[in-house]
């Protein structure tokens, strides 16, 4: 990636945070934004950058503004409006958004970034905290062939994998695939758990041989483990799941799709949080199985 690049990052969450310090390590010149200035000044505090009291102020003179905040109503609230970053981006310059939300509002604000001459690149990405941590992001794009070319090099910093996967909002579209996908595995892998502990199986024993063949999966891997310790803080949390799925059967209901098994896992989602998971990471499926 080209250094000295100046660029503002907006939201600096759980996803956030370390994506903008992976862009301070590449040699930008970053200026960042967060809702809790709390939250900038300690970012200011470990890396060689500048706070701005506003989206507007933080957006001004940058060639790139990041933005990772969390639905549809966050991102209007930081890009328009007189303090919005819109207002203060440069013509020629790029808005890249990080933020999981809708088609729709994608398409808004690429139509409104067109009308001020700067581009926008919508491109939600998978990999959670820890894909965020180590630099290893895939992240999903939407907006125009030329836009993208300019953000990509700057997004390598901090991505496994990046691609334009088609016009405005094709980037939120792919996200809901992804997390369609991973709501249904997660189900699946719960109940296939907590079946073979009914049957009287060393669930472990058993995950450490299937996982050599076709039931294989990422989460398997990676969460089988702890699903049957009930240990569920790893991150991304059910009550942004089921915003997730909300865009996703939202999606559906506009272009036709059908999605029982999402719209189901939603519902399973909604028992997690009556039992007090709201802030449980989404593994936590297999918990109302267990009790």
């Amino acid at each position: 990636m080209p250094a000295s690049r100046n660029v503002a990052f907006i939201g600096l969450g759980v996803m956030g945070f370390p994506v903008a310090g992976h862009l301070a390590r590449a040699g930008c010149a970053v200026t960042v934004y967060n809702r809790t200035p709390a939250k900038a000044q300690k970012f200011v505090e470990m890396f060689p950058a500048r706070a701005a009291p506003t989206p507007r102020d933080a957006a001004q003179g940058a060639d790139f503004v990041f933005c990772c905040v969390g639905n549809d109503d966050d991102l209007r609230s930081v890009t328009l409006g007189e303090n919005g970053a819109f207002a203060g981006m440069r013509p020629g310059a790029i808005f890249v958004d990080h933020t999981t939300a809708s088609a729709r509002v994608a398409r808004e604000l690429f139509s409104a970034a067109q009308g001020l001459d700067f581009g926008f690149v919508d491109a939600p990405v998978s990999g959670g905290q820890a894909g965020a941590e180590n630099g290893a992001l895939t992240v999903m794009c939407g907006g125009a062939p030329e836009d993208y070319a300019k953000a990509e090099p700057v997004i390598a910093s901090y991505a496994r994998a990046c691609r334009l996967m088609g016009p405005s909002g094709a980037g939120q579209l792919t996200k809901m695939v992804n997390q369609i996908t991973i709501a249904g595995l997660i189900q699946s892998l719960s109940e296939a758990l907590h079946f073979a502990e009914c049957a009287g199986l060393d669930a472990l024993a058993v995950v450490d041989l299937i996982k050599n063949g076709a039931a294989q999966s990422w989460q398997m891997e990676n969460r089988a483990a702890t699903m049957l310790t009930g240990e569920f803080d790893h991150g991304f949390a059910v009550e942004w799941m089921r915003k997730d799925l909300a865009i996703c059967l939202d999606e559906a209901r506009r272009n036709g799709a059908q999605l029982p098994v999402a719209a189901l896992v939603d519902q399973f989602y909604g028992e997690v949080e009556k039992i007090g998971g709201k802030r449980w990471d989404t593994s936590s499926l297999i918990a109302p199985l267990k009790r």
